[in-house]
């Protein structure tokens, strides 16, 4: 086959460079501790996401968020920290700090990763993803997430080291230490996933914050739908701190005209039956405590109305004596090319005394251009 020769202007480049800048709206009815609030708040969110190859083996990538809070300044202070998305490095910073004001810089990807034939190596602050279901994940011991937090697409990195070794096209053996400034607060954990019965399988061990932790993880197909299950076990290796399971499974289900569904189940061990939802703002969510009570039951559906808008609305229900429940309606639509519109809904109801009682109403709007 004939070379293709590329003129100057045509040269491949090493480097690429793109991001977004999105602006959040937020309105929230408050009903807690005797207060009776309705607050807004803005957020303009804006990332830059850098891609360097100096070889066909290495890359290097760097990504930074820039955000600016600016609304009422008592859920500012309520909602965020300015050690934000900080893992062992401190590589964020707040700008400017001013009344109903706030500018905050942070780094949020910043490795090297080496790839030769079978190895993957992998240095810095990073994603390390090892969890299978969609909303909660027992088996992502790294880097946990809060699912209500839906503006942030990317979800926190580690500082850490990951070595990957393929042992197949769909098994691997992988190996990750998060860095931490006392072995009490270190994260090392090995990972080994093989395909076994047109079924894809995981397992892991290793320590987690003065922690011993195994898991396992399994997804496949019944019939046409897709099944997916995690599974982690914690065992304290100190006495002040419990043993904690969680354990999730999940099925979905995807019509052909592009209704899609999904439910799913989680179990946590120090999880809750009474006190009230709000708590998923406040608490420290880990892979150990992934939801603020002890049973969960999700029911999900998106439903697609064009090619240019969607609907959709997942609901999580707590048995218990709070029957927690939450409501996340949203509506997404493409206005143009890189430009989108996302409506979004997070209702949260407590059994009061004599009847359901909302302590907290949030309603969002998203405007998000991509470059």
């Amino acid at each position: 086959m004939p070379g293709i020769l590329l003129s100057q202007d045509e040269e491949i480049k090493n480097w690429e460079l793109g991001g977004y800048v999105k602006n959040l709206q937020s309105i929230y009815r408050l009903n807690l501790f005797g207060m009776d609030d309705l607050v807004q708040d803005n957020l303009l969110h804006n990332r830059l996401n850098f891609q360097y190859y100096p070889s066909d083996k290495f890359t290097f990538k760097a990504e930074l968020r820039n955000r600016i809070f600016y609304g009422k300044r008592s859920i500012l202070l309520a909602g965020f920290d300015e050690n934000d998305g900080n893992d062992f490095l401190d590589l964020s910073k707040t700008i400017v700090n001013g009344d109903g004001f706030l500018l905050h810089s942070m780094i949020d990807r910043l490795y090297v990763e080496y790839v030769s034939g079978d190895w993957e190596i992998r240095l810095g602050r990073q994603r390390i993803n090892w969890g299978i279901n969609t909303v909660w994940n027992p088996n992502d011991i790294f880097n946990a997430y809060n699912f209500a937090d839906f503006d942030y697409e990317e979800r926190p990195g580690s500082d850490a080291l990951r070595i990957t070794y393929y042992t197949g096209a769909t098994s691997s053996i992988e190996f990750a230490v998060k860095a931490a400034d006392s072995f009490d607060k270190m994260v090392i954990g090995g990972l080994w996933k093989f395909n076994k019965g047109n079924y894809d399988f995981q397992i892991l061990s290793g320590y987690v914050e003065d922690d011993f932790v195994i898991g396992g993880g399994w997804a496949g197909n019944l019939g046409n739908a897709s099944i997916k299950g995690e599974l982690s076990y914690f065992a304290p290796l100190s006495d002040n701190r419990e043993e904690g399971f969680a354990g999730t499974f999940a099925v979905d289900y995807s019509f052909e005209k592009g209704t899609y569904l999904n439910a799913g189940l989680l179990y946590n061990s120090l999880g809750v039956t009474t006190g009230g939802l709000e708590s998923l703002f406040t608490s420290q969510l880990s892979a150990k405590n992934l939801y603020p009570f002890k049973y969960a039951i999700l029911m999900q559906v998106n439903q697609p109305l064009s090619p240019l808008l969607s609907i959709g609305m997942a609901n999580i229900f707590s048995p218990g004596d709070a029957k927690a429940l939450f409501f996340n309606p949203t509506i997404t639509y493409s206005i143009a090319n890189n430009w989108d519109l996302n409506l979004v809904g997070q209702l949260m109801f407590n059994q009061g005394v004599e009847k359901y009682e909302s302590p907290v109403q949030a309603f969002f709007i998203r405007f998000k251009y991509s470059f």
